[in-house]
């Protein structure tokens, strides 16, 4: 018994590199070089090739592409603690701006110990890596300019100059600034502040903010109102039971992180203390869990998403011998339910 035959569809024809370039109006070797990141090109070439390349649906070969460029289209990632909500939504937007361009990050955690960075370094640069990304951290200054030598690097955190290297810092003294002068605008003079690791410069930094806004406003500082922290929620925790162990007398309490802003507003609860009923509280970051936090977390905002953006892309513009053009958005206050005028 004969069988109806059934019509096949014709498989889809292969997309190539030279179809994607007679697209775009320009020649193979000018779209290769953009796939490999060594174009120096108009932004319209680049443009026109992208579009051509989505329209298509081409799919390049990293392997050919290595071979090609002698390149692994692969950027090494150091952060500090990637379980971190913090470090966590930088490496989100690393990981976006890379993969956008046809690169995969390798993370690794330095878990801010020089030691372990430098282990991370080595064993990112044995996978070679093209780039290195450097979430802040605790390796020296000479120690990336050392590393930059040899390969493009990228750090945040710091304010460093150096041949093959652009680095990103944030303001963090001005957005503590910001953040304490808040609570003093509420009428606060006993500002307590939860201090983190001392040996971070970003920590040192906000703390010199608490301090440059309480003097601006006439209040002496209270070495009694700062205790140490440790960027983590239970620190927040410890901290204020400290102050009320010790019986130090505070209306407000600005964390130098939502984690410890978090774990202090815990710590307060448990003490039968209303937040901002009884203590206002400042927290640093703006990291997703502050704006479900009840109250809701008055906060500074830091555009760590964005500045793991903008160092992916940095990253890029040095891979295809670019100048880097980046600017970190300035720190911003976001008022929210945890804090109030005092005597309201």
């Amino acid at each position: 018994m004969n069988r109806p035959t059934r019509s096949r569809s014709a498989a889809p024809a292969k997309v190539t590199l030279e179809m994607v370039a007679e697209r775009a109006g320009v020649s193979p070797s000018t779209v290769s070089r953009i796939l490999n990141g060594t174009a120096v090109v108009s932004p319209e070439k680049r443009t026109a090739v992208d579009e051509a390349i989505a329209t298509l649906g081409f799919v390049p070969n990293p392997v050919a592409r290595g071979l090609a460029g002698g390149r692994t289209f692969s950027v090494g990632v150091l952060t500090q603690a990637i379980d971190s909500p913090f470090y966590g939504a930088a490496l989100r937007g690393i990981e976006g701006a890379l993969g956008a361009a046809g690169y995969s990050p390798l993370f690794m955690s330095g878990h801010w110990q020089a030691d372990e960075e430098s282990r991370c370094i080595d064993v990112l640069r044995s996978r070679r890596v093209d780039g290195l990304i450097v979430l802040t951290g605790r390796l020296s200054d000479s120690a990336l300019r050392s590393v930059a030598r040899s390969l493009p690097v990228v750090v945040t955190g710091r304010r460093l100059k150096a041949t093959n290297l652009v680095s990103l810092d944030f303001d963090h003294r001005e957005g503590a600034r910001q953040a304490t002068q808040h609570l003093i605008e509420l009428g606060h003079r006993r500002i307590a502040f939860i201090g983190g690791v001392a040996e971070h410069p970003d920590a040192v930094e906000r703390e010199q903010g608490y301090r440059l806004a309480l003097e601006a406003a006439g209040v002496r500082v209270d070495p009694a109102l700062v205790v140490p922290g440790a960027f983590t929620e239970h620190s927040g925790v410890l901290a204020v039971e400290r102050l009320l162990e010790r019986r130090v007398r505070f209306t407000a309490i600005f964390a130098a992180n939502d984690q410890m802003a978090l774990g202090a507003a815990l710590a307060l609860y448990r003490a039968g203390k209303r937040v901002p009923d009884d203590v206002s509280l400042v927290g640093f970051d703006d990291v997703a869990g502050s704006l479900y936090a009840v109250p809701p977390l008055t906060t500074v905002h830091n555009p760590i998403q964005e500045i793991g953006e903008l160092a992916a892309r940095a990253m890029l513009a040095l891979l295809a011998g670019e100048k880097a053009r980046v600017e970190v958005p300035a720190p911003r206050l976001i008022v929210r339910e945890s804090t109030r005028a005092l005597g309201a």
